[in-house]
């Protein structure tokens, strides 16, 4: 009687193996690459997001700081030099000065105390016009700007902020104190001031396009 064969096992040759490993090694690799293609883009989109959040707000300030802008005759109530915007306003409890500036690509703003004082107002506008480039009290809000220019709404048209404003009428000289000597001179009347605009554009450059925003002054005339 004759034996019978025995069947031959079933398996993979070294090659096959090596192979189905290669295959999967790129499938594992390109998997990965698309994980990490999403990942980035989460993270660009999350980012880009809360550059417009934080702009949003930023110019929010920027609205609220200019329609609650103080006409005082003891300080120019708004002014712009070409890299900083000044301006006394309303806070709660007294006045304030701010200051919006542009310096090394970054969006600053300052804000000295409230004050109900007019000398200690005085005191702060000179304080606003001498500000160290690392001034501590300059909080950096938005970084990416490159340039920025502000234009003053003045008789139904808008210009330079920078240009020649109209001024008011200088207020009559007070009359003089009850007992007063006839010798006594006059008290000098007002120094004459810029009429304050009746709304103010702004133009900053930023890396996702240009941002032009008016707005109206509560206070303009």
């Amino acid at each position: 009687m004759r034996p019978t064969p025995s069947p031959r096992q079933a398996g993979f040759t070294l090659v096959e193996v090596l192979v189905a490993l290669l295959i999967m090694a790129i499938i594992a690799a390109l998997g990965w690459q698309g994980v990490a293609g999403m990942a980035r883009s989460r993270e660009i989109s999350q980012a880009a997001s809360e550059r417009s959040l934080r702009l949003a707000a930023i110019v929010g300030q920027f609205e609220v700081d200019l329609q609650s802008v103080y006409d005082s005759p003891l300080v120019p109530t708004l002014s712009f030099d070409g890299a900083a915007l000044r301006l006394a306003r309303r806070g709660p409890g007294g006045v304030q000065v701010v200051v919006w500036s542009l310096r090394e690509g970054v969006w600053l703003r300052w804000a000295s105390p409230v004050t109900t004082r007019g000398s200690a107002l005085q005191e702060f506008w000179l304080s606003s016009t001498q500000l160290p480039a690392k001034d501590p009290a300059q909080l950096p809000l938005l970084a990416g700007a490159s340039d920025w220019q502000v234009y003053f709404f003045r008789g139904g048209a808008w210009s330079n902020a920078q240009s020649s404003a109209d001024v008011a009428a200088p207020a009559p000289p007070p009359p003089p104190a009850s007992g007063a000597s006839a010798a006594e001179p006059p008290r000098p009347a007002a120094a004459p001031r810029n009429l304050l605009p009746s709304g103010v554009r702004f133009v900053i450059t930023l890396p996702e396009g240009t941002l032009t925003r008016d707005v109206a002054l509560l206070a303009g005339g």
